[in-house]
């Protein structure tokens, strides 16, 4: 499919705007969305959030349990405020992507596991993965969501698991009109009936202002007598019109002040859009508008009395008499904060309550940049659009008190079939309890309770509020409701202020005031913050029945002091024990859980789930999976290779140790030999044969001969009752130049995924600077990929960044990359692809030291 330029202009109000004068980027922003995924490098504090998250993830803590066919891949990791950091996945089952099965791991700077959500359903263990329904009638069925169709992507395969039961569907993205409106929808179409099972669209529609903020600075580029409405000091924000292209000019003044000039509407917009991210980072702790750095293009003049985002970009149009551009602060602010929804774990979830979070959650960052702004032309007043006056009615919605424009004041049974925009007024109101409180005085109008609240609320100031809902943000999943906010939003005061704050109270207090009950479980504000992780090491293992397998127990102080765990054990198949020692013990330190199979335990793979329970009777769990074999010999044996893989080049040896075991009744000899070596290659033990729990060093050496490639090696223990086999990869590069190191193993590019390919350089002394690169992709949009390199020290070089408006192919290109450390040891090449529509395969790739 050919990609559209997405990059986008924007305008404002009159103003001599101040010069930004630094040189424009190599590349622009990517033909797209800013990417959905950030990668982590070795030594960033994000690294360590990652590696916890990752073991959280494996141990299946608390909320993270998943079914044997299902498995989590992360997604991002996210900073935030407090020296939080939040990690997001996605689930597969099968090897499939699962729509709503997203969760979210909080870990703390010191890398102790704070919190996890996850997007539950119904368990799709008996869901098909073949369809019936191709991909191209699938699409045709997702177009009938659409009046006009102007693009259609490829469809891809999925496992829908929100709604009454896990589907396997088409999730078809098409784009055009629908009801007379611009419309981008993810439709999902079930694969084995052609039934539409659900659709979102990633256009939001909102309101607007503008001119209002006459002469104000803000960040261009350019020099001399050629300017642009970007501004490189936000990465990916820029204004212009409908084309997509940034305003220019041959000074740096913007506008004329009239409400009828685009220019001056970008004006007006990046000053908002500006002012947002400022507020995001100096308030919230968040890096840009998506989390990781980036923003988004905005566009002006639409036709229309409207504005709205898009998935990708921004775009404003004018009031109804078309006197004014749709480019206030609240409103810009509220189509951007579209953008954060988006780029928050969970995305943009499916459903009119979701779709009414999504809509408050612009209107709270109105608000937000509003007061952080603090402009005298349009003081913060939590009324959404009121300068703008789009149809002649004054505010489109009123957060202290929404039923004065008609929208509901507080949650009910309705709510999931309220239209989206008054879905909105409980969390607008509920905000601006928080933040101000119900009779906050000082001019500030009072907001009503509803029935069944607390008498009053005392709020906690719009910066905490703030601060709170972006901490419940950072937890959200697909299938997010009111009732997740509630409980996001109350972990989220807590880890932030504590529980025995009056943020902590405030929050419970005012969801109740708008008739958002706690669910079960929710934290409680006032006692005492002691808790504890705990987590498991191996997290699967395998026995014989009358066999054991032993498992750690760690546990971790996450917050408060140090407390007293009891562990147990549920989910033993018949006949197997278990056994901890000791039985409980103090937060930070750890257990051994000794799991004894009985000899009538039946074959099969059993989920054991080990619980902790605190002093406080706060519990958390983890799921051991136990796998009992059938008919066991009476002596046995396990053999393993560790590492399991190596690169060499032609000429020289690659060593890894030989693992054995004893797994059933008493040691025996194992005698060692290897098959599968390539041409010119030889194998030898030390020591060749071994008795079965003990070691031996495998050394592979490689002629100057040897073929260049990937080989397995078969590595074979033949033992007194039994024989089994490891396997491990082994990697033989070409010598050519003596200094030069080639990887031509595949490695497929997916969208919004990252692939790492390694070369393991046996050069001496210190790298040569700069380092040649030749790297040869195919893939067909060049500009989606953001290419890096690591060295053995573990230094990260940018290599080629992402960044244009066409599409191309990559082909082969070449790099010098200026380093300074030592030749020898592992180069890493990293690609991530940011953006979706292209794949493709890094097929070769060579470093010259």
């Amino acid at each position: 499919m050919k990609r559209k330029a997405l990059l986008a202009a924007v305008v404002g109000v009159a103003t001599a705007a101040a010069l930004a004068l630094q040189a424009p980027p190599a590349n622009a922003a990517p033909p797209g969305a800013a990417p959905q995924k950030q990668t982590t490098r070795a030594g960033d504090p994000a690294s360590l959030a990652a590696q916890v998250a990752d073991k959280a993830v494996s141990s299946q803590l608390d909320e993270l349990t998943r079914g044997p066919d299902e498995a989590y891949s992360r997604v991002a990791v996210t900073p935030g405020a407090a020296d939080m950091y939040y990690v997001s996945y996605e689930r597969t089952y099968k090897g499939l992507p699962m729509v709503g099965g997203d969760a979210v791991v909080v870990t703390d700077a010191a890398g102790n596991v704070r919190d996890t959500v996850a997007a539950r359903g119904p368990s799709p263990s008996d869901v098909p993965t073949r369809a019936t329904i191709s991909a191209g009638r699938a699409t045709e069925i997702a177009k009938s969501k659409l009046s006009r169709v102007d693009d259609a992507a490829a469809p891809r395969l999925v496992v829908l698991a929100w709604g009454e039961k896990p589907r396997l569907t088409w999730d078809a993205m098409v784009s055009g009109i629908a009801e007379g409106k611009p419309s981008i929808q993810h439709v999902f179409v079930d694969a084995r009936t052609g039934e539409i099972a659900d659709s979102y669209d990633l256009v939001r529609e909102g309101t607007g202002n503008g001119y209002y903020y006459g002469q104000v600075t803000i960040g261009t580029s350019g020099s001399g007598s050629s300017y642009s409405m970007t501004d490189t000091s936000r990465p990916g924000i820029q204004c212009g019109g409908q084309n997509g292209s940034a305003y220019t000019g041959t000074d740096d003044a913007w506008g004329n002040g009239s409400g009828t000039n685009l220019e001056t509407a970008c004006v007006d917009a990046l000053y908002s859009v500006q002012r947002e991210w400022d507020m995001l980072r100096d308030w919230l702790g968040r890096n840009g508008i998506n989390g990781s750095g980036r923003g988004f293009p905005a566009r002006v003049g639409l036709s229309d009395v409207n504005a709205y985002w898009n998935g990708s970009y921004t775009n404003f149009g004018h009031n109804q008499a078309n006197t004014r551009q749709a480019t206030p602060i609240d409103v810009v602010a509220h189509e951007f904060g579209h953008a954060i929804f988006q780029t928050t774990p969970g995305g943009a979830g499916s459903g009119n309550e979701n779709g009414g979070i999504n809509e408050g959650t612009g209107d709270i960052f109105g608000a937000l940049t509003e007061a952080y702004a603090a402009n005298p032309n349009d003081p913060a007043d939590y009324l959404v659009g009121e300068e703008v006056d789009l149809v002649g009615d004054g505010p489109i919605r009123n957060m202290y008190n929404p039923s004065a424009l008609g929208d509901p004041n507080c949650y009910s049974s309705s709510i999931p079939s309220t239209e989206v925009h008054a879905a909105a007024g409980p969390l607008n109101h509920w905000f601006y309890l928080l933040a101000e409180g119900s009779n906050p005085g000082g001019g500030k109008p009072s907001s009503p309770i509803c029935s069944g609240g607390p008498s009053s609320v005392t709020g906690v100031g719009i910066q905490n509020a703030g601060k709170i809902y972006m901490g419940a943000l950072a937890r959200k999943t697909s299938s997010w409701r009111y009732t997740n906010i509630r409980a996001a939003s109350v972990a989220a005061a807590i880890e932030l202020f504590g529980a025995n704050s009056p943020q902590c109270n405030t929050t419970k207090a005012a969801w109740s005031a708008v008739s958002v009950a706690a669910a079960s479980g929710e934290p409680a504000c006032g006692t005492s913050t002691s808790d504890f992780s705990i987590s498991l090491s191996p997290t699967s293992g395998s026995a014989a029945p009358g066999g054991q397998a032993t498992v750690t127990v760690g546990t971790q102080t996450t917050s408060g002091s140090a407390q007293t765990v009891s562990l147990s054990a549920s989910g033993l198949p018949s006949g197997t024990t278990a056994s901890f020692n000791p039985s409980s013990v103090t937060s930070g330190n750890s257990s051994t859980l000794t799991l004894s199979v009985g000899s009538s335990t039946a074959a099969g793979t059993y989920n054991i789930t080990v619980t902790g329970t605190g002093t406080g009777s706060t519990s958390h769990t983890a799921t051991y999976t136990l796998t009992v074999s059938s008919n066991p010999p009476t002596r046995d044996f396990s053999i393993s290779a560790s590492p399991g893989s190596g690169t060499v080049q032609a000429g020289s040896a690659a060593t890894t140790t030989i693992n054995t075991t004893t797994t059933a009744g008493t040691a025996q000899t194992v005698n060692l030999s290897a098959s599968g070596l390539p041409t010119g290659a030889t194998a030898a033990f030390n020591p060749a044969s071994v008795t079965s729990g003990a070691s031996s060093t495998l050394t592979i050496s490689t002629a100057p001969t040897t073929p260049a490639g990937s080989y397995t090696v078969t590595v074979t223990g033949t033992g007194v009752t039994a024989t089994h086999t490891a396997t491990y990869a082994l990697t033989v590069q070409g010598t050519s130049g003596g200094r030069t190191f080639t990887n031509d193993t595949n490695y497929t590019i997916d969208d919004w995924s990252t692939i790492q390919s390694p070369i393991t350089s046996t050069a001496t002394g210190t790298a040569t600077s700069p380092v040649k690169l030749s790297i040869t992709i195919s893939h067909t949009c060049a500009e989606d990929l953001d290419i890096y390199l690591r060295g053995p020290n573990g230094t990260w070089y940018a290599v080629d960044r992402y960044g244009g408006t066409t599409c191309t192919q990559y082909g082969t290109r070449t790099f010098s990359v200026p380093v300074s450390q030592q030749a020898a040891g592992t180069w890493i090449l990293e690609i991530e692809d940011v953006y979706l529509g292209d794949t493709g395969y890094l097929d070769t790739w060579s470093i010259t030291v």
